[in-house]
């Protein structure tokens, strides 16, 4: 009996030695009450638990001020990766760090998380963090001098570049040698950029050496590497900031040269395709149409079917399909007892296709107007597409005030399924088409619309 309570005890104390603890501090103390601890997985966040934010106090400068506090215990069963601890749904509302079989207590202003985190319990994060601050005010310093001489190629300041390059590179010997075998190794590998050996007096031959050589240092298969935030920024960083010109068409050309380079890199499909559709999100910020489409055509397109999430695909092609740039989505209708269809019209230089209702007081007012101003128009004509309940009112207000339009019924009024695929949520909307049915403007008042026509 006392040898199987004996090894109980053993196994008990063996369990509670497995387990960890993430211990944090908040100054001052945030709104929100509530933290939420994830692993970051590849582009995605996987939630593993959540925690009450407490009050405390803590003598901070010889004073005593109300701080946050939060623990969370880990399980052993728990893996060691890239974590994040958030509190904010928008803005820098969270902090990352590193998990790898030890216990991690920090303290940071939840304003600017980035650059007041210290932690105070971690070997490997506190490490990884001298590492960065060292290596980060070196390479500040190196890029101030690069600069002001890329400003003023006269400057002489060759040999002092050197010498802080040098200095740079015995830090990064140093942590190379320290991080080995360390969860942080392939970090401390990957950060440092690949600087010019001498300093640069052209701008061009700098920013060409920077694009060229930002990926050196990285392994694109490193596991670790890809299970966390930092992958994911300097690619980010790579395609927008990178890439950039002030003329609009060379901009789009160069985002799809840094993807191209980016998807180049990356063997493993599986990433790959994260990659991919983490680019289509920030794209669709912008709504950047021309580039989604490039994403999807030329290399979502190309990954196995398998892999494919057809839904994704689906979701987004038709989040995006009425937006400027696209081809309008065809619909049809019966006019005069015959069939017509918005892509087969051929008798303008430019359409406006405006969603309507008899039972928008607003529109009734507006609709007349539009048709006054466009009716000695030539070349632009006028889908009237009105969302109704029934025909009864719109039959006789179509004939008596819209003459010369094409005017279209949907009913089901916002259930209408052209509706729904412009998505429709008030009227009037309007869309303006050239001759080849793309949107080329969606003016949010008439006033608008008038502008684009009045000289026309």
């Amino acid at each position: 009996m006392m040898k199987n309570i004996f090894l109980l005890l053993l196994l008990v104390s063996s369990i509670s030695s497995a387990q960890h603890k993430i211990k944090g501090t908040l100054h001052p103390k945030p709104k929100t009450d509530w933290i939420i601890l994830y692993k970051i997985e590849g582009t995605k966040q996987v939630f593993i638990n959540n925690a009450s934010i407490k009050s405390d106090s803590l003598k901070i400068s010889k004073k005593r001020e109300v701080v946050g506090t939060f623990e969370i215990t880990l399980p052993p069963s728990a893996k060691s990766g890239a974590y994040r601890v958030t509190y904010a749904t928008e803005g820098a509302g969270f902090v990352d760090f590193f998990y790898n079989k030890e216990d991690i207590y920090f303290i940071f202003n939840p304003a600017f998380p980035d650059r007041t985190i210290s932690f105070t319990k971690s070997e490997e994060n506190i490490s990884y963090k001298k590492y960065l601050d060292e290596i980060g005010a070196l390479q500040e310093t190196l890029d101030s001098i690069q600069g002001a001489v890329l400003q003023n190629p006269a400057l002489k300041k060759n040999d002092t570049y050197k010498k802080i390059l040098s200095t740079i590179n015995k830090v990064q010997n140093k942590y190379l040698e320290l991080s080995k075998n360390k969860y942080i190794e392939p970090f401390v590998k990957a950060f440092l950029r690949n600087n010019s050996p001498e300093i640069e007096t052209f701008a061009d031959n700098y920013m060409n050496n920077l694009k060229n050589n930002y990926f050196d240092k990285i392994d694109f298969s490193n596991k670790t590497l890809i299970n966390s935030q930092f992958l994911t920024d300097r690619i980010s960083d790579y395609v927008f900031y990178l890439h950039y010109s002030d003329d609009q068409n060379m901009q789009q050309n160069l985002y799809k040269e840094g993807i191209k380079t980016v998807i180049l890199k990356i063997k493993n499909q599986s990433y790959q395709k994260e990659i991919i559709e983490y680019l289509i999100s920030q794209f669709e910020s912008s709504k950047n149409v021309e580039i989604i489409d490039y994403l999807f055509e030329k290399h979502y397109n190309a990954l196995p079917e398998t892999l494919q999430d057809k839904k994704f695909k689906t979701e987004k092609l038709a989040f995006f399909a009425t937006e400027i740039g696209r081809i309008a989505p065809d619909f049809s209708w019966t006019e005069k007892g015959g069939k017509m269809k918005l892509s087969s019209l051929n008798e303008s230089e430019n359409y406006v296709l405006v969603f309507w209702s008899t039972s928008c007081s607003h529109c009734l007012l507006e609709i007349p107007q539009l048709h006054t101003f466009l009716k000695n128009k030539k070349n632009i004509k006028v889908i009237a597409f009105a969302l109704e309940k029934d025909a009864f009112v719109w039959k006789n207000f179509s004939k008596t005030n819209l003459y010369g339009w094409h005017n279209v019924l949907g009913l089901k009024k916002w259930e209408n399924e052209v509706a729904k695929t412009y998505k429709i949520v008030s009227t009037p909307s309007y869309f303006v088409l050239n001759k080849n049915k793309k949107i080329i403007a969606k003016p949010e008042e008439m006033e608008g619309l008038k502008a684009l026509f009045e000289k026309k």
